[in-house]
């Protein structure tokens, strides 16, 4: 894997540093990421982004709490959608992650 200085390393399914920290609730790397300037909407081949990532693949604890969070305090686009059309809040909202949902409703997501 190689890095640039934006945060965009490729990995197995074309995600980016971003993407992969997001997924794993890593949200002080996500920081770095971001301020290094990290792509923040970038659409992996499951067509995830890292503020999908870190609900999908997040537990709704504390640390993906915080991932999303930095994402959606960074401007993260929180409206788009999954391949089957399902948004980050409905996507919280499925997984009963009240925390996550909260965050994004109050970022005005739909």
């Amino acid at each position: 894997m190689i890095l640039d200085a934006r945060g965009s390393a490729r990995f197995g399914l074309f995600a980016t540093a971003l993407i992969a920290a997001a997924h794993l609730g890593h949200a002080d790397v996500v920081k770095a990421l971001i301020a290094a300037g990290a792509p923040l909407d970038h659409v992996n081949n499951l067509g995830w982004t890292a503020v999908i990532e870190s609900i999908v693949l997040g537990d709704g604890g504390k640390r993906h709490v915080a991932t999303l969070k930095a994402l959606v305090d960074a401007g993260a686009n929180i409206n788009l959608a999954d391949r089957s059309g399902a948004t980050p809040l409905t996507l919280a909202r499925r997984r009963g992650y009240k925390e996550m949902a909260a965050i994004l409703e109050a970022a005005g997501a739909r």
